[in-house]
């Protein structure tokens, strides 16, 4: 009897792969991260290196020297800070806006009784695709009154038919049975949203928090369009006259008075380049994990369920 339960378990034993194949994915899974985050890495290490040695774009795998006048310089930018401000200040609005908008319109279009269901889904494709273009988006935030205004950055970025596709389809993956024994207990329309529907549907909104706060986070050509006037212009454009536009003096805040004067005229404008684009990257690195664990069964639940 152990022989013959033995023999059946070997039958049934899932095969694995070849240890060479196995061996030869990894040390293509390890190339494709090195590909991937050497970039970043490569600045890293150019902004905390010896001016000298930066200047040379000579360090490759490890720091030459040690020196973080470029990262004291940003942060006594004032500019710098006025525009982290600014960017924060469009982030929140615009995701909670997104959150809600995703909710109201995907949640009527689970009911299966909704009148002309099929036929609004349809109409939600054609602006999906197809958009009135750059000049009729201007022409109407002018006639808004939002021309150069932080609301021109925050109302046409917190609706988007794609999120709403996508959270109707997780919403969907929902049992309907959970939304009739809510409504047999007695609650409306409303409660059945936030207390059945919201708590289970934190993955998918997890995942278009994170789209929408990259997004948001990354988003520089409607604010060079709609806010001529540096004031309330986000942390990206603020970025772009630095590193394309060369319009920003980074060194305009010295004074006669820093101790550290000499070795700041010494300092290449490449490594402060480099330091800027660190600072500025890291708030989305850092926000990432906090979100990793809803964002693969969101996307694949909220994707693939219908």
């Amino acid at each position: 009897m152990d022989l013959e339960r033995k023999r059946i378990a070997r039958r049934n034993h899932i095969r694995e792969g070849s240890p060479l194949a196995t061996g030869v994915l990894g040390f293509i899974a390890v190339a494709l991260g090195l590909v991937t985050v050497y970039p970043m890495y490569y600045v890293l290490i150019l902004s905390i290196s010896d001016p000298a040695a930066a200047m040379t774009m000579r360090v490759y795998w490890v720091p030459d020297g040690f020196n973080l006048d470029s990262y004291r310089l940003l942060v006594r930018d004032s500019e710098m800070w006025r525009a982290y401000l600014n960017t924060i200040l469009y982030i929140v609005p615009t995701t909670l806006l997104m959150l809600a908008t995703c909710l109201m319109g995907a949640f009527p279009l689970t009911v299966k009784g909704l009148r002309f269901r099929k036929w609004i889904n349809m109409y939600l494709l054609i602006p999906m695709y197809f958009s009135g273009g750059m000049i009729p988006s201007f022409l109407l935030i002018v006639k808004l009154g939002l021309y150069d205004q932080p609301l021109s950055q925050i109302l046409p970025a917190c609706f988007s038919i794609w999120n709403i596709i996508l959270t109707k389809a997780y919403l969907s993956s929902i049992p309907e049975s959970l939304r009739e024994s809510a409504r047999i207990d007695g609650a409306n329309i409303y409660q059945i949203l936030l207390r059945v529907y919201v708590p289970m549907a934190k993955p998918i909104l997890a995942v278009i928090s994170v789209y929408t706060i990259v997004g948001v986070w990354n988003s520089w050509f409607n604010a060079m369009v709609y806010l001529p006037h540096t004031t309330w212009q986000p942390l990206q454009l603020y970025l772009r006259r630095v590193l394309v536009e060369n319009t920003q003096d980074l060194t305009r805040t010295l004074t006669s008075e820093e101790s550290l004067e000499r070795a700041l005229r010494q300092m290449s404008t490449a490594q402060l380049k480099y330091a800027m684009i660190i600072f500025t990257t890291l708030p989305v690195l850092c926000a990432y994990p906090f979100f990793q664990r809803y964002f693969i069964k969101g996307i694949m639940l909220g994707s693939l369920k219908e």
